[in-house]
């Protein structure tokens, strides 16, 4: 059940991505009742980065989706200034992710774009954020990343930094920490790494928990992802690997 919606075609069309869309909400609420969860406690952020503004178009239009994920600030800034002005008053209700490394000298306009930023992972992002944050008056979503497999060229505060860093957050530069993030490594077993972001959030007091994609997404349901963030079983496979 879950393979089909996994294995994405390598071409895809704009229509197939408002139906690949719509059955894996169909599957991700199907997949909630089974573990005892209700269906809206799990969002889905359909992951547009390297898609244009012409093929994400649909799965607003056509499907009502309001919760995207982003990589790049730079490559969001205009592809969604096109796309919230294309949806009217839906594009109000618009919900960008940053779901990429952030640089310091990208806080800026970070805050400006995004509804929530998941990769807070060092101090010099945080303080940046806070002036940005101060600056605005704009208040993103704050998520802090975890580099639960502890992997050199991974983004993310490790494990046992993990505590210390959301204290540094919260009490010296006054962040808000809603939830933590999480991508595991690619080819070790995802439960482990999914329930160790959720021991870190609940004892931090952090309900919200952005863990699992295409591949992964059911265990990440099972063991208490309130996000999970979907691109190619939605969008097809990507021709950029950014």
């Amino acid at each position: 059940m879950v393979t089909s919606l996994t294995a994405a075609p390598q071409h895809h069309s704009k229509q197939d991505a408002v139906a690949r869309l719509t059955a894996l909400r169909e599957s991700i609420a199907r997949r909630a009742r089974d573990c005892g969860r209700a269906p809206e406690s799990i969002k889905l952020v359909a992951v547009s980065k390297t898609f244009s503004a012409d093929e994400v178009w649909p799965t607003i239009a056509s499907a009502g989706q309001t919760r995207f994920g982003e990589n790049r600030v730079q490559e969001a800034i205009p592809k969604w200034r096109d796309l919230r002005a294309r949806a009217g008053d839906l594009g109000k209700t618009i919900e960008l992710h940053l779901i990429g490394p952030l640089q310091s000298n990208k806080a800026r306009e970070a805050v400006e774009t995004f509804d929530v930023i998941e990769t807070v992972d060092r101090e010099k992002i945080a303080a940046a954020l806070a002036r940005e944050i101060d600056r605005a008056g704009k208040r993103p979503r704050l998520f802090v990343e975890v580099n639960t497999g502890g992997e050199a060229q991974k983004a993310g505060v490790l494990p046992e930094d993990a505590d210390a860093f959301i204290a540094l957050c919260r009490q010296t530069h006054g962040l808000t920490i809603e939830g933590l993030m999480a991508i595991p490594p690619a080819n070790e077993m995802v439960s482990p790494h999914f329930a160790l972001l959720s021991l870190i959030a609940e004892r931090n007091g952090l309900t919200e928990r952005s863990m699992g994609m295409s591949a992964d997404w059911p265990l990440a349901v099972q063991l208490g992802a309130t996000y999970v963030r979907v691109g190619s079983a939605i969008f097809g496979e990507r021709d950029s690997p950014h």
